[in-house]
């Protein structure tokens, strides 16, 4: 009996990653000779809509003023943009540093301060968002930066009726601080290089990201706005907007720039949020987008499924160790054994190569090749965020709601930065694009 269930077991748990596997191969192989679909990048003069600008902080002071110099320098028409840097309950210096700023920008930052009222992300974009006007809100995160021509790459897919939500690349700044941050920078490259413009090439669901992005209000609107009650507000958002019939793009030409973490305790913690918001969404969504009336295409449908089930695969590929292991000491029936080791052992050659191969492959269309000689270490960073995705995946509080949301807080690492610099010191700042 335990022979058969662990035999089942783990005959399941091939078939999961195999697709998964596939997938990983699909969407590198489609970077690599599909074609490249960019259709809004040629957008560089229009009229421009009125556009806000939030800044979601919370304990930011370390990292809030090089956000704001940078988005007082972007390339927008300065009578179309609201700057609304959010300090929701902070116990350093946050508070003060935005007020230094509206002082001296007055006509431009508008900060919105909250004492009270349900903690979190989701639930300060929401009442931040209710109180300030605009056709295009964006979204930053406090340790973002972004060039000055990015508001502009991301805005001018919202000149399609269909976009409801737009979204650019992610690229580390503090690449060369740590030997995770490194691993973090060729994970970060395989994921929006080659997984989110292959879901953009493809017609897919490319993931609005919570950050680096942006969403048109009257969507927002229709889908009910910001679930505060999730701990991945960006995967609940992008789900419900396909599944009301709106696009989301993927610009991977619109960079910003972040600060990864760079100690494993600190990234840890933040996976397992991840793990746990991913996996509540797709408690909550999966079989909806599986019977959508909408009658979405079979393959926006799979892809979606895939996309909510992403998390659960480090706890597949646990379990299908754990049912490795029980067979090797209990002994294979003869005639499973020898198709089961084949299976094994075809999965071990060919799968595990698979994330490699797509990070090998982004570092290569990033010119950067360099970094490939970082690909043996991705092992290190493959089996601490295995064990700790799974970790996260086995609490009660990945699949349903468990304690009310509070800020989950990311370690920042920057010196703290005094005064306010005026508008044009940052020119040198990266400009957006590749």
């Amino acid at each position: 009996m335990i022979i058969t269930l662990a035999s089942l077991g783990l005959w399941i748990c091939i078939a999961v990653l195999a697709v998964y596997t596939a997938r990983h191969y699909f969407f590198t192989l489609n970077r690599l000779f599909g074609t490249h679909r960019q259709p809004y990048v040629d957008i560089v003069q229009a009229d421009w809509p009125l556009l806000t600008v939030f800044v979601p902080a919370h304990n930011e002071a370390r990292v809030i003023r090089d956000s704001l110099d940078a988005l007082l320098n972007v390339d927008y028409p300065a009578d179309k943009l609201r700057i609304v840097p959010i300090d929701d309950r902070s116990k350093d210096e946050t508070r003060s540093i935005m007020r230094e700023y509206a002082e001296a920008y007055g006509d431009r930052i508008f900060p919105f301060l909250r004492d009270d009222g349900t903690p979190g992300k989701a639930a300060a974009l929401a009442e931040a968002m209710a109180q300030h006007p605009g056709d295009i809100f964006m979204v930053f995160d406090a340790d973002y930066i972004p060039g000055p021509r990015l508001l502009k790459q991301l805005v001018a897919p919202f000149f399609d009726a269909e976009v409801g939500a737009v979204m650019g690349r992610v690229v580390p700044l503090n690449v060369g601080k740590s030997l995770l941050t490194r691993l973090l920078d060729l994970e970060r490259a395989g994921g929006y290089q080659v997984d989110q413009q292959a879901r953009m090439n493809l017609r897919l669901i490319p993931q609005y990201g919570g950050t680096v992005g942006g969403v048109r209000k009257v969507a927002l609107e229709q889908v009910g706005g910001w679930n505060i009650a999730s701990l991945a507000e960006d995967t609940d958002l992008t789900v419900r907007l396909v599944m009301n019939g709106w696009d989301v793009v993927y610009q991977n030409r619109s960079e910003c720039y972040e600060e990864v973490p760079e100690s494993w305790e600190v990234r840890i913690r933040q996976i397992q949020r991840w793990a746990k918001g991913h996996n509540q969404a797709l408690v909550r969504y999966v079989a909806a987008l599986i019977s959508n009336r909408r009658a979405l295409p079979w393959w926006q449908v799979l892809d979606g499924v895939l996309l909510l089930g992403v998390f659960i695969v480090p706890l597949i590929l646990v379990l299908g160790w754990i049912c490795t292991i029980v067979l090797f000491y209990a002994g294979y029936p003869p005639s499973w054994g020898r198709l089961t080791v084949l299976a094994i052992s075809s999965f071990n050659t060919v799968g595990n190569f698979a994330a490699f191969f797509q990070v090998a492959t982004a570092s290569r269309l990033d010119g950067s090749r360099e970094r490939i000689r970082m690909l043996p270490f991705l092992l290190l960073g493959f089996l601490v965020s295995t064990l700790s995705v799974a970790r996260a995946s086995m609490s009660r509080a990945s699949w349903f709601r468990g304690r009310p949301v509070e800020w989950q807080k990311t370690e920042r690492y920057r010196t703290l930065r005094t005064g306010v610099r005026r508008v044009g010191v940052n020119a040198d700042a990266a400009d957006g694009s590749v």
